[in-house]
């Protein structure tokens, strides 16, 4: 009678043990189901919200802006961010951060907002007075990401070269050509960290941009 106690029992343990496996893979296989998170999309945020009144643009050429230019490193909508106290030639992405539009095309987007509130800022292929030689401003982006000097210190780097030039009905000549460096400490040592000091460094250097073609042009 003992005997047949034992074995029911032994029988009641391994119905549990394989209940038991079998509730835990479908937890297991559920969470492999889960999908995997969205990464975070940034921009370089609003821009100006309201303008001074509806007072006349001053006195300023109108300026032809063409399409930004980008190696292909650039040419996605990757955030990047590299390593200088490890390997400072490699580019890393991160796995959950994306810009919203390559940073070339935000970069033009941001520049076209913020000149436009001073001058005429023209599309290729749009029209200009025939009674004067049209500005255009050609931008080529080199660098874009956040560089990390150590673990936790890191700052946004944005490097880029402006050329101006002047078209005529002869052609076009080479006004004045300049290259633009600037840095921005990030807050924090992430992606967000990183997209925020980008943005700081994105207006320092249209700041930059916009006194540098107020020189005589």
């Amino acid at each position: 009678m003992n005997t047949i106690k034992m074995i029911a029992a032994c029988a009641c343990s391994m119905r549990a043990g394989v209940l038991y496996c079998l509730v835990v893979g479908g937890l297991a296989g559920c969470g492999v189901m889960q999908p995997a998170p969205r990464p975070v999309v940034y921009d370089f945020g609003p821009g100006a919200v309201s303008t001074a009144g509806a007072s006349p643009l001053p006195a300023l050429p109108a300026l032809m802006l063409t399409e930004v230019e980008a190696p292909a490193s650039l040419d996605s909508t990757a955030v990047l961010y590299r390593l200088a106290y490890s390997d400072a030639q490699q580019l890393r992405p991160y796995a959950q951060a994306r810009w919203s539009m390559p940073p070339a095309q935000l970069l033009r987007q941001r520049l076209r907002e913020t000149l436009g509130q001073q001058r005429v800022v023209l599309q290729p292929g749009e029209g200009v007075s025939s009674s004067a030689p049209s500005l255009t401003l050609r931008i080529a982006l080199e660098e874009f990401s956040q560089l990390f000097a150590s673990a936790d210190t890191s700052a946004g780097l944005l490097r880029l070269r402006a050329t101006l030039s002047q078209g005529s009905g002869g052609g076009e000549r080479v006004l004045a050509q300049r290259s633009f460096v600037v840095q921005r400490d990030s807050a924090s040592a992430d992606a967000a960290g990183g997209v925020r000091a980008l943005t700081a460094a994105t207006d320092a250097v249209i700041a930059d941009l916009d006194q540098w073609l107020r020189q005589g042009f």
